[in-house]
């Protein structure tokens, strides 16, 4: 059986106990705001070296650029622009009339007649006719905007036409 007097005995060291209990947790919170203080001011410092770190590079970015403007001489630089403009224009004129030349003397006309015979012979695997297809388009009118007839499709493009027809009635 315990006494009375032990149990006020007990219970003294239990609040002493809880007293340090409290004390010790307000000092972890504490501790851990420390802690976070001291973190944010670490990372402010990063900052500022990385700022400063910037300003210098900028600075030394700055003085080259300046030493490149002082070098450059801008009337020389449209000079050479200009002669660079001229020459190069004058490389195409020589070009050309080289082109010219070689086209005289190879027979160029051949060239076009051949090329047109490709043309033609496209045409045909396609099934078009140039001249056909140039002599049925409809000529335009006069005026602007005007509704021109257009020239009926045969054959395989009925069912096209058909359905061009539809999409402009909705």
């Amino acid at each position: 059986a315990r006494t009375l007097g032990s149990c006020r005995g007990v219970m003294a060291a239990v609040k002493i106990m809880a007293k340090d209990l409290v004390r010790t947790r307000r000092y972890v919170k504490k501790f851990i705001m420390m802690k976070a203080n001291i973190q944010a001011v670490s990372l402010k410092i990063t900052t500022l070296k990385s700022q400063g770190a910037m300003a210098n590079a900028m600075k030394g970015v700055t003085k080259a650029m300046g030493a490149m403007n002082k070098q450059m001489n801008m009337p020389q630089m449209q000079k050479i622009m200009m002669e660079f403009e001229k020459e190069t224009d004058m490389m195409d004129m020589k070009e050309d009339m080289m082109n010219d030349i070689v086209d005289d003397v190879m027979g160029a006309e051949e060239d076009e007649e051949e090329s047109d015979q490709l043309v033609n012979q496209v045409l045909d695997e396609l099934g078009l006719s140039l001249n056909d297809e140039l002599n049925s388009m409809p000529m335009a009118s006069g005026s602007v905007g005007g509704k021109e007839k257009v020239a009926k499709p045969s054959g395989a493009d009925d069912e096209l036409q058909a359905r061009l027809d539809n999409l402009r009635r909705d």
